[in-house]
């Protein structure tokens, strides 16, 4: 028996972090599509790690539950990394909702309840979640603490029929939720943290950059404070950290990476964006 750390999203991001906390360790690999969970495996089998593959979707409870004896197959599950998700031009409003936000709520919930002493937990959420006008102290409240099985009854979230503001409101709810899961987390010694990066160039930030958004988001890297699109790399090095042993003293953070793209949203030269968005 080994540790476990589960990797739910087998794409670059998730790929890049698993790849800097998964030496020696077994490392589960789920992902909607078996057949991606499976090449991202034979990568990292052919670079020395040890790794199992499942079908998992995350916008089903009972998916997520067999992720869980799958890990548990295998050891002590000392390290979730969710990187599963899905765009506003990849799919419609209620799709977004029932994965990027319902699914990582699930995630958190059913791996806070057996996540090893000393385990950590990294969710990739958005830069697009802090670009989300405020809600009111009430919403953030139930978006944090809410019973999972009733936060896509909130009528909040319900009245949504945008695919951006779907996207931002579950990535907001990322955040806010890995906050509100912090204190049952550390009661089983772990910490939960997540991660808002901008675009990062992987598969579906090409989709994005092709889509109908893609001229705006183009514009919005070259003229950001950084210039460019990060890479999963950078995005590994800080879940590398959170989920050290450097990292024991932060739990229930959010961090941006996103060169320094929504600073300049709200008070430098990309403000120009929040007439459009």
């Amino acid at each position: 028996m080994k540790d476990v750390v589960v990797l739910v999203g087998t794409g670059s991001i998730g790929q890049a972090i698993a790849r800097r906390v998964g030496a020696g360790k077994h490392v589960v690999l789920g992902d909607l599509k078996q057949s991606a969970a499976d090449v991202a495996a034979e990568i990292l089998e052919e670079a020395g790690f040890e790794t199992s593959t499942i079908a998992v979707d995350i916008s089903s409870r009972e998916s997520i539950l067999k992720l869980v004896e799958h890990a548990q197959h295998f050891g002590a599950v000392k390290n979730l990394i969710n990187a599963a998700g899905v765009s506003p031009s990849q799919a419609p409003v209620e799709k977004i909702l029932q994965v990027d936000l319902y699914g990582t709520a699930v995630l958190l919930e059913e791996f806070g309840k057996i996540i090893s002493d000393g385990g950590s937990g990294v969710i990739i959420s958005s830069q697009s979640g802090h670009r989300l006008g405020a809600l009111t102290e009430e919403q953030n409240f139930q978006l944090a603490t809410a019973p999972t099985e009733e936060l896509l009854n909130l009528p909040f979230i319900k009245s949504i029929t945008d695919t951006l503001k779907a996207y931002q409101i579950s990535k907001r709810c990322n955040v806010l939720r890995v906050a509100g899961q912090a204190t049952p987390w550390s009661k089983r010694g772990a910490t939960i943290n997540s991660i808002s990066p901008s675009i990062i160039i992987t598969p579906l930030a090409a989709d994005e950059l092709k889509g109908p958004r893609g001229e705006g988001y183009r514009k919005m890297l070259a003229a950001s404070p950084a210039g460019r699109a990060g890479t999963p790399d950078e995005v590994g090095d800080l879940a590398e950290f959170l989920m050290s042993s450097r990292g024991r003293f932060i739990s229930g953070a959010d961090f941006l990476i996103d060169g320094g793209t929504t600073a300049s949203y709200f008070f430098g030269d990309l403000q120009y964006l929040k007439a459009t968005h």
